[in-house]
């Protein structure tokens, strides 16, 4: 019930961190004066500071985000442990990159004050590797729920098929 989440979230957790190395290395030390150019203008790397939350709300309070987020990630891990259907290996996957993500941006507040982003896609704000994950993993949990829902609709209907209609 662990061991996936666990490597996944480890998995995305190191990639994460080094990314944030390789372009805090290369790009820094200050923020937005470089730029590598990925796809034109459009798609590039771009270090940025980020005290805020996704999509830079909430600036300037990085010690209540640290808590908030801490305990976001304690309200995660108590419902996949009693909630969610934990035996299922997509159920751990999402799961792991959710934390994975949530761990990545948590190291970075406690260790720099501020998260470290990188990823710019036209005018859409700036993103890391960790925000990646967790998106990703909350897109597809919410998918997982639809999938599980029309299901157990289907199943509901198969088995009782003059009450469906």
């Amino acid at each position: 019930m662990w061991a996936v989440p666990a490597l996944v979230a480890l998995l995305v957790v190191t990639f994460d961190q080094l990314t944030k190395l390789w372009v805090v290395h290369t790009l820094g030390p200050t923020t937005m004066t470089n730029f590598i150019p990925i796809i034109g203008d459009s798609v590039r790397i771009a270090y940025s500071h980020n005290t805020g939350v996704a999509f830079s709300l909430f600036q300037g309070h990085p010690e209540l985000l640290t808590v908030t987020a801490l305990l976001i990630v304690a309200g995660a891990i108590y419902f996949y442990a009693t909630q969610l259907p934990n035996h299922r290996r997509v159920i751990q996957l999402i799961m792991g990159l959710i934390m994975g993500g949530a761990f990545g941006n948590i190291i970075d507040r406690l260790r720099l004050g501020y998260v470290v982003d990188f990823i710019q896609v036209g005018w859409f704000p700036i993103f890391n590797l960790a925000d990646s994950a967790i998106t990703v993993g909350a897109a597809l949990l919410m998918l997982q729920f639809l999938r599980d829902e029309l299901a157990q609709r289907r199943q509901h209907r198969d088995e009782h098929p003059l009450t469906s209609q």
